[in-house]
């Protein structure tokens, strides 16, 4: 069996490393890119910005439902055309509470990880 030491061991995680510098920028690019496309300000943006994550994320869970009900034909080209619009308003929200998409990724591979060390990753609640 491998493990995590041995896939660290092997550079697997330094794809992960967002201090790598063609990573920084390319993130750094999509989040300028996502601010210039903002039309909202304020409380305005907030909501937009939120209604946009849940709609979007929406089109991603109908599309897998009618596949399962249906028995419709999705194609990967379809959902990631949707995750892109998820994409964005994630970054959107990102940049309106000052942080931006790097950090939330950082953040969450810590969160995850350490849960994962506690044998936490399944189960329910913010703080477990």
């Amino acid at each position: 069996m491998i493990t995590g030491k041995d896939l660290e061991d092997m550079g697997y995680f330094d794809q992960f490393d967002l201090n790598k510098p063609e990573n920084s920028t390319v993130l750094a690019d999509y989040t300028d890119w996502v601010e210039k496309k903002i039309v909202t300000i304020g409380d305005e943006r907030l909501i937009e910005n939120t209604l946009g994550l849940v709609g979007e994320a929406g089109e991603v869970a109908e599309k897998v439902k009618k596949k399962i009900r249906d028995r419709n034909k999705i194609s990967a080209e379809e959902i990631v055309k949707e995750l892109g619009d998820v994409l964005f308003y994630v970054t959107a929200l990102a940049n309106y509470f000052g942080d931006n998409l790097a950090i939330v990724m950082e953040k969450n591979v810590a969160k995850l990880d350490d849960r994962e060390k506690r044998g936490t990753l399944q189960g329910s609640g913010d703080n477990r």
